[in-house]
């Protein structure tokens, strides 16, 4: 019996896969754990790295790049432990660290996700997140990027808004339940929607400072900032609004989203990406009446009260974390 699925979705990987799979055969419990590649046609050859790397691994091709979202869900959909483990194609585990996201989930039912600790690759003294948070201006952020890796705060176990996909393990029983990733994302902020699903059913995100990995950032993408990830982070911010927030929670929170959403438009036209961030928001809008939905349920009323004072005081944490 597996415990632990672990899901690497590559495109082009090939600069980093051989690193991220030899530290997960190094796992001290990977004898309990399967590996699944889901390529999105790549065209470097990283897939058959991944396997001369470890013979054991489950590739997984598909005939076109379909995005982060659908590469996971395939991933899900063929993994046979109770939980699963996501992890970029561009990272390196320490060797405890699934043993350690594998403990914490254990620790409550109600633990939707568990976020691991994800240090930058290319400057080990500093954070890449300790798992993410979300504010009412519309803004998802990774708690404690670019922050010393030696801060007591980030050595504490807590509760999160959502887990970043980048190395975070999920219960595989809640998945089935609230649905799997939402494919209309493609790619960015389709975890910080997927733990804003499960806190409104009522479950837990959690950080877990023990399981500790190191991510090179950007593998797929190229850069921190480029027309097509700032078109779509803008367009899919808009949609994780609209598809989660029930109306009388829009209209409470509609005078800060929109000051929020302006001041992220200056920034990217200072930053010289103006165009493409306000084609995304534009987007973001015509997906909104194209996408997914979340239907207000009256049962869930006291989990979307604890969101919303969650969202209130991520505006807040923006400033501390």
């Amino acid at each position: 019996m597996m415990d632990v699925s672990v899901i690497i979705p590559n495109y082009n990987g090939k600069k980093y896969i051989k690193d991220c799979i030899t530290s997960l055969k190094e796992q001290t419990i990977a004898d309990r754990m399967e590996i699944i590649l889901v390529d999105n046609a790549s065209e470097d050859g990283s897939s058959l790295m991944a396997l001369e790397a470890d013979e054991r691994v489950i590739v997984l091709p598909l005939d076109d790049n379909y995005g982060f979202s659908r590469a996971v869900n395939e991933g899900i959909k063929l993994a046979k432990a109770p939980f699963v483990l996501l992890i970029n194609n561009d990272t390196k585990a320490m060797p405890d660290m699934a043993e350690n996201l594998l403990n914490a989930i254990k620790q409550d039912d109600n633990i939707f996700s568990v976020a691991s600790k994800m240090i930058q690759m290319d400057d080990p003294a500093r954070l890449d997140g300790a798992g993410d948070l979300y504010s009412a201006f519309g803004w998802a952020y990774a708690r404690g990027k670019d922050k010393s890796v030696k801060l007591r705060k980030y050595e504490k176990p807590c509760e999160i808004f959502a887990a970043c996909g980048g190395c975070a393990i999920y219960r595989k029983s809640i998945l089935d339940e609230i649905g799997y990733f939402d494919e209309y994302h493609f790619a960015y902020l389709e975890d910080v929607d997927m733990g804003y699903r499960a806190r409104i059913m009522g479950y837990k995100n959690v950080y877990c400072p023990k399981a500790v990995v190191y991510h090179a950032g950007s593998g797929a993408s190229g850069s921190r900032y480029n027309d097509f990830k700032v078109r779509l982070s803008a367009r899919n911010n808009v949609y994780i609004v609209f598809k989660n927030m029930p109306l009388l929670q829009l209209i409470l929170n509609l005078p800060l989203l929109i000051i929020g959403f302006g001041i992220k438009a200056l920034f990217f036209i200072v930053k010289g990406y103006g165009r493409p961030y306000l084609s995304g928001i534009k987007r973001g809008y015509l997906l909104c009446h194209e996408g997914l939905h979340v239907n207000y349920d009256s049962r869930n009323f006291k989990n979307y009260v604890r969101i919303q004072f969650d969202i209130w005081a991520g505006m807040f944490k923006r400033l501390v974390n």
